[in-house]
């Protein structure tokens, strides 16, 4: 990780003097680096040697910190990890500018190395990306929307990003060939853990552990699991209030919206959801040879479902 680091400060550097404070700004903002090292971890675990998963796991951490920058401008956001958004301190425009520099510059890491297959999977996997940045778009303050659409929308968004991570250390790997659908899956699973996790946070965690406000996806209109199933299982009353917030984006009712949602238990059964995506994850791993960097990556499966920030 302190290699990946070093390579990911040297190639952010550019002529223009904002894209240096600005991709810095939110490359040092804390992150959890999860993705990138999955590219280590799951290289290693399959036997590769040389310093291809370096540079692949900054290519990750690229398009990931790309995706946060739109994300931010998208969502209107304010704070990210405890921290004003790139958009709040330098404008929109030039967060989405630098963003897309962001994902060139991954781009241009790509073609040094001089694989196709690592093209295919990379151009795919931002392309899902945004399809699913745009699925999200069209939920955003619909209230309708199902546990199954939700899904999709988060293995899009998010979880894509994770499966490509893994992915990418199988196609290196001399041991890979036969794996490369297991780690992809694994990716997946984790992924979509991590989310589902992310969407208790959002109505449990306190800010200064996540760097968010209470009710934050409330207030941007999103339906995530745990205001689905609260007005799936919840009384008429409960679920009128639930999608009126959704509808409005407001926190005006956020009382009587957290309400609901400890009633209903919708937290726990999200955090279940959590867990069962992690299990599914550890299971994708079964043929994978044991070794320390498999044991970590059942150890970062267990994290990302029972974190608390």
């Amino acid at each position: 990780m302190a290699a990946v680091n070093q390579l990911i400060h040297l190639r952010l550097k550019s002529r223009v003097a904002l894209i240096d404070q600005l991709s810095h700004y939110i490359i040092n903002s804390g992150g959890k680096r999860l993705r990138p090292l999955l590219v280590l971890l799951s290289a290693r675990a399959l036997g590769h040697q040389d310093g291809d998963h370096i540079q692949l796991a900054a290519i990750v951490e690229f398009i990931h910190t790309a995706t946060l920058l739109h994300d931010d401008v998208v969502d209107g956001s304010e704070l990210r990890r405890g921290r004003e958004t790139a958009n709040q301190v330098w404008g929109n425009e030039a967060s989405v500018l630098v963003g897309d520099f962001l994902y060139s510059r991954a781009f241009e890491l790509m073609v040094e190395l001089k694989n196709q297959r690592i093209m295919e999977i990379m151009a795919h996997a931002t392309n899902t990306i945004a399809e699913g940045e745009v699925l999200q778009l069209i939920n955003s303050h619909e209230a309708d929307t199902t546990e199954e659409t939700y899904i999709e929308v988060i293995q899009f968004k998010t979880a894509k990003l994770f499966e490509a991570a893994t992915q990418l250390g199988a196609i290196i790997s001399p041991d890979g060939a036969g794996h490369e659908a297991a780690m992809a899956k694994y990716g997946m699973h984790i992924g979509t853990a991590f989310q589902l996790t992310d969407d208790v946070l959002d109505y449990s965690a306190r800010p200064e552990e996540t760097g968010k406000n209470i009710g934050d996806d409330l207030a941007e209109g999103k339906p995530t699991l745990p205001l689905i199933h609260a007005m799936r299982t919840g009384t008429e009353e409960q679920a009128a209030v639930i999608r009126n917030a959704i509808e409005s984006g407001g926190l005006e009712t956020i009382n009587e919206v957290m309400a609901a949602i400890e009633s209903t238990g919708a937290l726990a059964y999200t955090a279940r959801s959590a867990m069962d995506e992690s299990q599914r994850a550890i299971e994708a791993l079964k043929e994978i040879p044991d070794s320390p960097y498999k044991e970590a990556m059942i150890a970062l499966a267990e994290f990302a479902a029972k974190r608390t920030y």
